[in-house]
């Protein structure tokens, strides 16, 4: 051996020996003093002597201990020295920087390493796929591709994990040729990560195809594939495949006895399920938190509660889950007592409860009118931050109505953010009780008809309304601010806007609530003009306008297409009235620019609100998008709103329309089977029309209305007369590949034609007609119902979900822009 390289050994081995004990005594706990021995010793060796696997080993201590800050002391020691680390030693590093959730610095360190291999590629993906940014994820696993990296399991693995985290498992089929290419299919780890991907979007048969070509089978794998029987309502095949599993010597575990017990429950085999719980206890999985919320299920939907409330003695206690699932079940089975009682013994094992515990719990109050529990709810529930949610603001309602709250009742549902069928019910529960309070005599306050009446509001009720207007004349009341402020709002939501005018002009004197009803409703009704013209007056009195007022200003310049208008009010309100823009006024904005074809403008707007954009603003651009067909950019704003609420089914509907428009119907069948595999259902076209206080509902081609075949035979004379008056149907508005006749035959039974005619038979000649939507009026039914407007001789006000029309003389208040 060369004499001049003994002392490079030597020192060398040292450094080994000293490397050893420290990676030792950090491991006993002494950070601290682990990270001071690391200072000392790399102040004693020169950058030639640098050991690149001393600072890997203390960078791995760092991931295993959670010290992120020593981790970067440790770089910064590093970059001093040179930053001479190995490929092996900048991946531990990578990894400390994404495990600590520093994603920004993983980034710009992935970026600086002087070079990369496939596991820096994939631990910055994963790091990217925790934390939903699912763009970035993709685009660096095509960059691991494009720049030849190797695609071994671990790569495969990762991606199709992040395309079931994205809902996208359809995406897979790509993966599973270069899979299949590169000979991976057989891999047990592969293998279940494709049938994870297959199960996700509904492809139960090309899952089974993978899980038959895994060469060696593991307990993940078996487990996989009786998960995706279970979750695609193949229950009989679950069942199979379980029994298989056993025979050929593998144990469950909790993730498979979790499905089976789904299967049973699916195929109502609750003798099968009480097999599998017995096989569950030999194994002590009873005590997993996912196969006791199994069992909970299994037995409380075999309608034998007793048996639940045994399997839920037995498992753990310590989350929320299994506690919220009794109460629930208590409360749904009109046992209230029991669900309050275990609701104590719950807060007793200082166990919180969720929003979803509180609105079983507040069931159980309702029932059994227990006020006063459900009053101290409501306080705890406030200091959570839970009043808002819209389970437990329904349960409160609920609470409140039934013990004849009507006022809170109602108080609770015009201040709730959320809104579903459960809150609507509820409120017109409570009117219904505040009706039969007036009949009683029972003497109301300003809050109570100011409550009522904007329960009608919401409701778009106008006879109720009415008949609310005409008590508070008989009182004191009609004077009241309060009061006349909720008629204006009332009737502006009724779609009587000339009867609103009229009481905002035989007011005393308005305030900043007056002012504001009444500029939000011209807003509302498509009267751009009308709303800016009241916005001029206000300016000329002493009420300031507030942050409400410029949300009325600039949706009515959004809705009237008053785009110089709107940007001009938009920077009047910062600079002359030192109002800072809120969400409410960048949606408007985004709404007007994007509707006007300004796309690129309107993304400028989103990039620059300096804060986080609410999913309003991105449903704003998704609806420029598909007035524009901008399919790209409507992908992206869709996916934005989807990854802020996954179960938006608007959006689902509207991406598939915007495609099918597109007529790419591979896309409409993906958007599709992601609907019917996250369970999301598209809301059916409903159209109503309220006759001498009956409510009278339609759906699309709706033949069950007692009177369907005169509505038919009105439907088919205003066909006729329309034809005649120049109306020519839009065939692009039925997505369907079909003939013409057959989109035209279609077209005319369209819930809000089956609704006009019905009120067209029933209502006085010459009066008004009043049809409200649950969705936006489609193209054609617009310009159906301009010229029936003329052919009948009769004003029609439709309200869809974004605004009113008023149809009259075969023009629309719109102006044809909505």
């Amino acid at each position: 051996m060369n004499i001049c390289l003994r002392p490079w050994i030597r020192l060398n081995y040292a450094m080994d020996c000293r490397n050893n004990f420290l990676i030792r005594f950090s491991r006993r706990g002494f950070s601290v003093q682990s990270a001071k021995l690391t200072q000392e010793f790399v102040g004693h060796v020169s950058p030639s002597q640098f050991n690149s696997h001393a600072y890997a080993n203390a960078l791995q201590d760092c991931i295993q201990k959670d010290e992120p800050s020593r981790g970067k002391g440790l770089h910064c020691e590093i970059l001093k020295r040179g930053g001479c680390l190995d490929l092996f030693a900048w991946n531990i590093l990578l990894n400390m920087y994404v495990k600590s959730d520093f994603l920004c610095d993983a980034s710009k360190l992935f970026d600086e390493m002087p070079e990369r291999n496939t596991i820096s590629f994939v631990t910055l993906i994963q790091g990217y796929a925790e934390s939903v940014r699912f763009l970035e994820a993709i685009e660096l696993f095509v960059r691991l591709h494009r720049e030849g990296h190797e695609l071994n399991p671990f790569v495969f693995t990762t991606i199709l994990k992040l395309l079931v985290s994205m809902d996208c498992g359809e995406l897979g089929w790509g993966i599973h040729a270069c899979i299949f290419k590169l000979g991976h299919e057989s891999n047990a780890f592969v293998g279940t990560a494709l049938i994870d991907a297959y199960s996700v979007c509904g492809r139960v048969d090309v899952a089974r195809e993978v899980f038959d070509g895994i060469l060696y089978k593991d307990m993940v794998s078996w487990t996989g594939m009786v998960t995706c029987f279970a979750e695609n309502d193949c229950f009989k095949e679950a069942l199979k495949l379980f029994s298989q599993m056993r025979m050929v010597g593998f144990k469950p575990n909790n993730f498979t006895f979790a499905s089976v017990f789904k299967a049973c429950l699916g195929l109502e085999a609750f003798d099968v399920g009480k097999s599998v719980h017995g096989c569950a206890l030999k194994s002590r999985y009873e005590l997993d938190l996912y196969v006791g919320v199994a069992l909970l299920d299994l037995y409380t939907k075999s309608g034998d509660i007793d048996d639940a409330r045994r399997a839920f003695e037995e498992i753990p206690k310590k989350d929320v889950i299994p506690w919220s699932f009794m109460i629930a079940r208590y409360a749904q089975s009109d046992q209230s007592k029991e669900a309050v009682e275990m609701f104590f013994q719950m807060r007793q094992a200082l166990v919180l409860p969720n929003q979803f515990t509180f609105a079983s719990v507040l069931q159980a109050c309702a029932t059994m009118e227990g006020l006063n529990l459900g009053n101290q709810i409501h306080c705890h529930v406030i200091k959570i931050g839970l009043h808002s949610d819209v389970f437990v603001s329904n349960a409160l309602m609920d609470v409140y109505a039934k013990c004849g709250r009507m006022e809170n009742s109602m108080e609770l549902f015009a201040e709730s953010p959320h809104r579903n069928d459960v809150t609507w019910n509820t409120v017109i529960k409570a009117l219904r009780l505040f009706l039969n309070m007036l009949e009683y005599r029972v003497q109301a306050t300003e809050v109570t008809y100011s409550s009522a009446l904007r329960a009608c509001a919401s409701l778009a009720a106008l006879e109720p309304g009415l008949q609310i207007h005409s008590l508070t004349v008989k009182t004191t009341f009609d004077k009241d601010i309060v009061v006349t402020n909720a008629l204006i709002d009332m009737y502006a939501k009724c779609g009587s806007i000339k009867d609103a005018r009229l009481v905002f002009d035989l007011m005393n004197k308005q305030d900043e609530v007056s002012w504001n009803a009444m500029i939000s409703g011209y807003s509302m009704h498509g009267l751009g003009r009308e709303a800016l013209r009241i916005f001029d007056k206000m300016q000329e009195t002493e009420v300031k306008p507030d942050k409400l007022t410029f949300v009325g200003v600039l949706s009515a310049c959004a809705n009237a297409g008053l785009l110089d208008q709107g940007q001009a009010y938009f920077t009047s309100m910062i600079q002359d009235h030192g109002i800072e823009p809120c969400i409410e006024h960048y949606t408007c904005m985004v709404w007007l620019l994007g509707r006007g074809g300004h796309l690129d403008k309107a993304v400028k707007l989103i990039d620059e609100i300096p804060f986080q954009p609410s999913v309003m603003v991105w449903r704003a651009l998704l609806g420029a998008c598909v007035i524009h067909n901008d399919i790209e950019l409507g992908r992206i704003s869709a996916q934005r709103v989807l990854e802020m609420e996954p179960q938006d089914e608007a959006t689902h509907v509207l991406l598939s329309n915007m495609y099918a428009t597109a007529k790419r119907w591979d896309n409409v069948a993906s958007v599709r089977k992601n609907m019917k595999r996250k369970g999301v259902k598209k809301e059916p076209g409903l159209s109503w029309i309220e006759i001498q206080g009956t409510v009278h509902s339609f759906t699309v081609g709706d033949t069950s209305h007692p009177e369907v075949r005169v509505i038919n035979g009105m439907l088919e004379w205003l066909h006729m007369k329309t034809k005649k008056a120049g109306y020519i149907p839009n065939y692009n508005v039925v997505l369907l590949d079909v003939e013409d006749e057959e989109k035209e035959r279609l077209l005319w039974v369209h819930s809000e034609r089956l609704a006009l005619s019905f009120g067209i038979i029933r209502t006085p000649s010459g009066s008004p007609i009043r049809i409200m939507k649950n969705l936006r009026i489609c193209v054609d039914c617009h310009a159906a119902i301009k010229c029936i407007s003329k052919v009948v001789q009769r004003e029609i006000v439709v309200r869809d979900i974004n605004r009113f029309h008023h149809f009259q003389e075969g023009l629309c208040s719109c102006g044809d822009y909505w």
